[in-house]
């Protein structure tokens, strides 16, 4: 029973003190090793003594290259061919999964805008902005996939670009879901004129 008084009183005391952790206090801090807390930093556009040009931010070596940032593959990151021309058709296998991700990118990125099948009519077109068009209309469905990936990474007219939200892999996911939201259109357009013959 003693053992027990004596657990309490000490979780009692610990608690106690624990709670003391999250108040203010006029007491210095302890610093074990101050250099951690007070290590020398420069902050972006500050002053650096150090060079010539009093500029603390440097300029990156000549010829280097951030590692995520190296997009030799033109295909791939900007949609056009080793000659500078959009690409016609995807460089990327389209398969169930692949249209699947860009459905889920689509809802986030394109529906506020271009509603959820592409009819040009959500949530930000409600309130005032102009309609982009329908996703569906027949010159979008004669473009390139290499257009639609252009328009997604650098934006037109009132769409603003989307390159450095979504990455490569997920708008050329959001081009095959584009595409198969078009043949379904044109899909339910052919059914509907063939019902009304």
């Amino acid at each position: 029973m003693f053992k027990v008084k004596i657990y309490m009183m000490v979780i009692s005391a610990l608690l106690l003190a624990a709670c003391q952790r999250g108040q203010n206090s006029s007491k210095t801090p302890v610093h074990p090793v101050r250099d951690l807390d007070h290590q020398p930093k420069y902050k972006t556009q500050s002053a650096n003594p150090l060079f010539a040009d009093g500029a603390a931010m440097r300029m990156p070596v000549s010829g280097t290259v951030p590692a995520d940032r190296l997009h030799e593959d033109s295909l791939f990151y900007r949609g056009v061919d080793h000659s500078g021309k959009l690409v016609r058709v995807s460089p990327v296998e389209t398969d169930a999964a692949m249209i699947a991700e860009g459905q889920s990118r689509f809802r986030i990125y394109c529906t506020p805008c271009h509603g959820g099948h592409g009819e040009g009519q959500g949530a930000v077109i409600k309130r005032g902005f102009i309609p982009p068009p329908v996703l569906w209309e027949p010159r979008l469905i004669a473009e390139a996939d290499g257009y639609i990936f252009d328009v997604i990474s650098r934006g037109v007219r009132n769409m603003p670009a989307h390159a450095h939200l979504v990455p490569a892999a997920d708008r050329w996911s959001i081009v095959a879901h584009v595409r198969s939201l078009q043949q379904s259109e044109m899909a339910n357009q052919a059914k509907q004129s063939a019902s009304s013959n």
